[in-house]
């Protein structure tokens, strides 16, 4: 399967478009890795810990987009968008969301 952000692979002919295939991964805040990102925002510098979370929740919604698309029988998916954000549940808690989107193809 090949997953990529362009919209054409070279040299692959585009039989058929499949549909627009999305995946989301959703994680609950952490106290730990909130404490500690808390500090690096006073003193500066990276959050290693939000880093590896957003790496792990971007490999994990790529794999889960890979299979959507091999369940309408693609064997490429086109035009991949990875996109971040937050959904605030109450005033103590926020989750954060990291959903990819692209189109499945069936290409020879």
């Amino acid at each position: 399967m090949i997953l990529t952000t362009t919209d054409v692979i070279q040299g692959a002919v585009i039989d058929s478009y499949l549909g627009i295939v999305t995946a989301e991964v959703v994680y609950g805040s952490n106290f730990l890795r909130d404490f500690f990102a808390s500090i690096r925002d006073v003193i500066g510098g990276r959050t290693g810990s939000y880093e590896r979370l957003f790496e792990e929740g971007q490999r994990k919604a790529l794999a889960e987009l890979e299979q959507r698309a091999q369940k309408l029988g693609a064997n490429a998916v086109i035009g991949i968008e990875i996109d971040t954000g937050t959904i605030n549940v109450d005033q103590s808690g926020v989750l954060m969301l990291i959903t990819a989107t692209g189109t499945a193809v069936r290409m020879r």
